[in-house]
């Protein structure tokens, strides 16, 4: 049977449980579409119990289910043989009767514009099963790897992903259930019962999001990642309630938070090109730390900062200054995450002198290698609610592969 052939009884079938009042809707239809590849659809129980299985969802549906399957399976002006489909099956109580179902195309000759419904359905189908194919394809495929076409329909997807960051406590508090005695309210509501205590408000601590800091590396190492990249930090700072602080380096920093403030993502982007001078060179990231440790960092470290740390970890710099320099950036922030593309291979090993200095220093070591990565680093973020600072990683003197298999 062709695919074509297969979707167009498929689809006759979901109209006919749509028609007895059956919740099928395409979503459903796609998943059975899917299943039939491992099916073999020359035994008619297994595709029986396979589209039961996907299709229905109710217990009461199984009798409209069962007439339809009948109606749908039988061959033209031919007996239906229902004690086929129950073979090594308990009995069950026979279904109470149902408003007969409408009649097949065997029963009822269709006109011609039907069936251009009927393939205008069909390959409405085929294209959805053929968007959610490649959406799956380019959930998984590395960002070095894409195309003109698939960088278009990556960019999209970014702009469609929800942001949210973990909640930091404040030190304000306002009225609420919390274990601390409003001691204003209480007086205030207790004088129109003559200053007997009866009421006693409470308060509680107020909760912000946390500010989100974002350093990206744009080096010749990087230049593959780089500009999707900032797309990527883009759509963070359009996504996320706080202002996030931005950054860029290769052989020096370079603030873009400013130009990533515009409302059209090519006019920023083409402001960022403008602003930094120092695109796809060398790469000094014991330097660029530097200069955001002293002339950044009391600036947009404070209340609880995370970091994002994009970068390769090829450095052509000095390792003891990078060394020194991440251990004060992670002394200064709530959390240090290290974001790296090159994660994403199975055969990756940190072993370059960047990343063994930096490993020690680091709270979370993340892929960002394709969409599938960030949905991951977009729940990691979610979830970072902890009132407290983690457990500094230095103290265990890990590195390289066994740091990796310590997470």
């Amino acid at each position: 049977m062709s695919s074509n052939h297969l979707l167009h009884n498929l689809i006759l079938f979901g109209r006919l449980l749509r028609a007895l009042g059956m919740d099928v809707n395409p979503g459903r239809m796609i998943d059975l579409v899917q299943a039939l590849e491992h099916v073999n659809l020359a035994h008619k129980a297994d595709f029986y119990y396979t589209a039961r299985s996907l299709l229905v969802h109710d217990r009461d549906d199984l009798p409209l289910f069962e007439q339809a399957f009948a109606l749908f399976w039988r061959a033209p002006r031919e007996k239906i043989l229902w004690e086929e489909l129950f073979i090594n099956r308990p009995e069950e109580p026979d279904p109470q009767p149902i408003i007969a179902p409408p009649p097949l195309q065997e029963e009822e000759p269709i006109g011609g514009d039907a069936e251009e419904d009927d393939d205008d359905e069909v390959q409405q189908i085929i294209e959805v099963t053929q968007t959610y194919s490649t959406r799956e394809v380019l959930h998984h495929k590395d960002f070095g790897d894409l195309t003109q076409e698939e960088l278009r329909a990556v960019k999209q997807f970014m702009a469609q992903m929800v942001w949210q960051l973990g909640l930091r406590r404040t030190r304000r508090q306002r009225p609420g259930r919390g274990q601390r005695l409003d001691l204003r309210r209480s007086l205030r509501r207790n004088l129109r019962y003559g200053g007997e205590l009866i009421e006693w408000p409470s308060r509680q601590f107020k909760f912000k999001p946390r500010p989100l800091i974002v350093i990206a590396d744009i080096s010749g190492s990087m230049e593959r990642y780089a500009r999707l990249l900032l797309h990527f930090i883009y759509s963070l700072a359009k996504g996320l309630e706080q202002e996030v602080e931005a950054f860029v380096f290769s052989t020096h920093l370079t603030r873009i938070t400013r130009q990533l403030r515009g409302r059209e993502i090519d006019r920023a982007l083409a402001e960022v090109s403008r602003e930094v001078t120092d695109w796809s060179g060398g790469t000094r990231i014991g330097d660029s730390l530097k200069t955001f440790n002293f002339a950044w960092g009391r600036r947009v470290l404070g209340r609880g900062a995370v970091v994002l740390l994009i970068s390769d970890g090829w450095d052509r710099g000095d390792p003891v200054l990078l060394k020194k320099e991440i251990g004060r950036l992670q002394r200064s922030c709530h959390r240090l995450i290290w974001l790296n593309p090159l994660l994403g291979s199975a055969e990756y090993e940190p072993l370059t002198r960047g990343m063994q200095a930096a490993l020690p220093y680091i709270d979370d070591f993340l892929p960002v290698h394709n969409l599938a990565s960030l949905e991951e680093l977009a729940t990691h973020l979610q979830a970072l609610t902890a009132e407290k600072r983690p457990s500094r990683r230095q103290q265990l003197k890990l590195s390289g592969a066994a740091f990796i298999k310590n997470r």
